[in-house]
């Protein structure tokens, strides 16, 4: 990494930003009734900021208490205000003036509350009546785990990683899993075990950790009988686990290992010896999946092109998709260049947009979107995603905007890629899935809703091409109608 992007990676919701305050005013302006740390501010904190702000943590201060908040008011009225441009926090950037706003673990701001923090800052940051103060959050300990206790743990080799050298790109090989079985995977959570001790503040990009991210898989050893591959969402610093749909579990087989394909170690200002933790949540014995994971991704990892000294720079990928299609998730990867990534579905002549995100890549995370709200996309839809990139002066995450960048895998690098989850649909699949959302959503013919172009088509009206696929190289139907909601509903 490089010193212009120290200590951002791991800000948490805010860093330190002074700014002159506003004449004091304890009236919120749309309650009319004085906003307090203990009535107000403090539920906000523990919704959205004490997770990463607190001692061990990734975050460089404590917001657990009022004494800990009070010195950081104004800096947190001024990153709140950012919203999902760079540098915002909370660190959640989907835009919500466009495309599908249901998604699970928000942590985003409203504009009430956005402006209850602006309130409690300008009036001199009161505390309150203490008995507003809502009970402390408990938080799990190091080893413990999100997904509850695992029925398998595997570890990675450790590595040391000096005080300060170059960005590193390489495989730690693999490692047995030890199952003398096929078992499917509930959920999985990676974790970054190192020497740091827990009341020590990283230096530098990275902070706690190492490891920015880690791509692995399993399978099976040279010489086995079966040939057989997992890949598994990529590790990335600060995600949370990945619990997989009920129906779609994913395969660890007997006698497979963990490849731990690519480990991208950057230095964090100390010596750290460190390692990852896997941890898997197994389902029963005898599970088998209804549903399979799409193993394709959006991106391009090759022809980039992104000129020196110049903001505002676009890239575009494309992918047809080839079975009908549930994303449970979009998670925007680039480099230092990246500002925001937006992705669009082509169904037919209708384009819509699915979502806009804002993107730091000191802070890269995924959006898992809520139930009934996951786009099902037709076989045949285009997958259309956009980045736009900044490399000038004005981006603070480029080393040195007057250098050429392609594509790579180091930070001074570039990557455009979409990594969010998906699942691959058969045609009866795909009609159960719109016809429960229907019902869920109480929809009605003149409905539309983003992502599903065929949700207010009924079954009798899709044409097949074959017994599992609908044909989706057309939009019109045998009467010249439109077959695709698109913006406009049906």
């Amino acid at each position: 990494m490089n010193s212009r992007r120290v200590g951002i990676l791991v800000a948490g919701c805010l860093a330190v930003i002074l700014a002159a305050p506003a004449a004091a005013s304890a009236q919120s302006p749309a309650a009319g009734a004085e906003v307090t740390f203990a009535k107000d501010i403090a539920p906000i904190l523990q919704r959205s900021c004490q997770q990463c702000h607190r001692p061990a943590s990734v975050a460089p201060m404590s917001l657990l208490t009022y004494e800990q908040a009070r010195p950081w008011a104004r800096s947190i009225k001024a990153r709140t205000q950012l919203r999902n441009k760079r540098g915002a926090m909370p660190p959640w950037f989907i835009e919500k003036d466009i495309g599908i706003q249901q998604f699970k673990d928000d942590i985003s701001l409203s504009d009430d509350e956005i402006e209850k923090i602006a309130t409690w800052a300008d009036s001199g940051a009161p505390l309150g009546n203490p008995a507003d103060l809502p009970p402390p959050l408990e938080f799990r300990a190091e080893n413990e785990w999100e997904i509850g206790e695992p029925d398998l743990i595997v570890e990675s080799p450790s590595v040391v990683v000096p005080a300060a050298a170059p960005d590193k790109w390489t495989s730690l090989g693999t490692i047995p899993t030890g199952l003398t079985e096929d078992r499917y995977v509930a959920a999985v959570e990676v974790k970054e075990f190192n020497d740091i001790p827990p009341d020590a503040a990283g230096d530098t990009v990275g902070g706690r950790y190492v490891f920015h991210h880690m791509t692995y898989g399993a399978v099976m050893p040279e010489g086995a009988d079966v040939e057989s591959a997992t890949r598994f969402p990529v590790h990335e610093v600060g995600r949370n686990a990945d619990i997989f749909p009920e129906v779609a579990g994913r395969l660890l087989p007997a006698g497979s290992h963990l490849e731990l394909e690519t480990a991208h170690l950057h230095s964090n200002g100390r010596e750290t010896r460190a390692h990852l933790k896997f941890a898997f949540k197994l389902h029963p014995k005898g599970y088998e999946p209804e549903i399979s994971h799409s193993r394709t991704f959006i991106g391009n990892g090759v022809d980039i092109d992104i000129k020196p000294n110049q903001a505002d720079q676009e890239l575009h990928a494309y992918r047809v998709l080839d079975r009908h299609t549930k994303i449970l998730s979009f998670e925007p990867h680039q480099h230092a260049p990246g500002m925001r990534m937006c992705v669009e579905a082509i169904w037919g002549h209708n384009i819509e947009t699915l979502n806009c995100v804002g993107y730091d890549h000191n802070w890269v995370r995924g959006y898992t979107y809520a139930q009934d709200h996951q786009p099902l996309l037709p076989k045949g839809t285009v997958l259309h995603i956009v980045g736009y990139m900044d490399n000038s002066e004005e981006n603070r995450n480029v080393p040195d905007p007057r250098n050429w960048q392609g594509s790579g895998n180091r930070s001074v690098a570039n990557m455009f890629i979409d990594l969010g989850m998906r699942l691959s649909l058969t045609q009866e699949q795909f009609e159960q899935e719109m016809a429960e959302r229907r019902e869920r959503l109480g929809l009605t013919k003149n409905d539309h809703v983003i992502g599903c172009p065929l949700c207010m088509v009924m079954p009798e009206e899709l044409i097949a091409d074959d017994e599992d696929e609908v044909d989706a190289g057309t939009s019109d139907g045998a009467d010249g109608s439109s077959r695709s909601t698109g913006r406009g509903g049906r």
